[in-house]
C-alpha cells in the first residue's frame, strides 16, 4: 500500500471527509481492519484565506510547497491538495517535490468521462469559477466545456463557502438557492455540475437536483486509493508517472 500524502486544513472541515472517505474506500476494498496509510500536513486556513484575499498567491504557493516538502520527507508516495480554490498553484507546488502530485480536476474528469458527458457546469470559490486553473485544464486537458453561473450567482456561492461552509454552518436557504442554480445551469446546456469546492458537498446532494453532481471531494479521495493499491507503474496525468 502506498502512503497518501493529503495536504488539508483548507477548511478541515472538508480534510475530514477526505480522511473518512479514503479509510471507508481502503476498509471497503481490503476488508478486515485494513485502513489507509496517510500522512497530513494540515495548514491554518487563517493565513491562506488572508493571502487569497490580498491576491499574494506567491506567498500561499511557498506555504503549501514546504507542506508538500514535509510529505515527501515524511515518506509520502504521492500527494493530494484537499481543496480546489488552491489548485491554481498546483504548478508551483509540484515542482517543489520529487513525489506527483494527484490533481483534482483529473480525478473528476475519469469519472464525467466514465458517464459520456461533454458539457458540465462548475460550482466553487469565485477564484475557481472566474480563473482559469482549474475550467481551463478542464478543457485543454480532458476537452470539456465548462459553464459557471451568473455573477451574482458567483458571489453568492462564493460568500456561501467562505462565511457559512468553511465555518461548519448549513443553512437550509443557501441550500435552496444553490440548488436552483444548480438546476439554472442545466437549463443552460449542462449535462452535469462539477461541486468544485471540496465544502460544498457538506451543502448539497445528488438526492437534492436532477442534474449528475460531481463530488470532488470523494472523487480525489477515491483516486488516491486507487492510485495507494494498484500495482506497478501508474500513468496519473500526462507529466509524471507514479513507479
Amino acid at each position: 500500500m502506498r502512503i497518501i500524502g493529503l495536504i488539508g486544513g483548507m477548511s478541515w472541515e472538508s480534510s475530514l471527509e477526505y480522511y473518512r472517505i479514503i479509510n471507508e474506500e481502503v476498509k471497503r476494498r481490503l476488508g478486515g481492519l485494513h485502513s489507509a496509510r496517510i500522512l497530513m500536513m494540515s495548514v491554518d486556513f487563517h493565513e491562506i484565506e488572508e493571502q487569497q484575499r490580498a491576491g499574494d498567491w506567491r506567498a500561499a504557493a511557498k506555504g503549501l510547497a514546504g507542506a508538500a516538502q514535509g510529505l515527501e520527507r515524511g515518506g509520502a508516495d504521492f500527494f493530494l491538495i484537499c481543496t480546489n480554490t488552491m489548485h491554481k498553484v498546483a504548478p508551483e507546488v509540484r515542482a517543489a517535490v520529487g513525489i506527483p502530485l494527484v490533481h483534482i480536476a483529473d480525478a473528476v474528469a475519469l469519472e464525467i468521462a466514465g458517464q459520456g458527458l461533454k458539457r458540465v457546469g462548475l460550482l466553487g470559490t469565485r477564484f475557481t469559477m472566474e480563473e482559469d486553473f482549474l475550467k481551463g485544464y478542464l478543457r485543454t486537458e480532458h476537452g470539456l466545456e465548462v459553464l459557471v453561473p451568473e455573477a451574482d450567482e458567483r458571489r453568492m456561492v462564493h460568500d456561501v463557502i467562505y462565511n457559512e461552509l468553511c465555518l461548519g454552518i448549513i443553512d437550509a436557504d443557501s441550500r435552496r438557492a444553490s440548488i436552483e442554480i444548480i438546476e439554472s445551469l442545466g437549463r443552460k446546456g449542462a449535462q452535469g455540475v462539477i461541486l468544485g469546492c471540496t465544502e460544498l458537498p457538506l451543502l448539497i446532494q445528488a438526492k437534492d437536483v436532477s442534474l449528475p453532481l460531481f463530488d470532488t471531494t470523494a472523487l480525489h479521495a477515491k483516486r488516491a486509493v486507487d492510485l495507494s493499491l494498484e500495482q506497478g507503474d501508474v500513468v496519473e496525468c500526462p507529466d509524471f508517472r507514479i513507479s
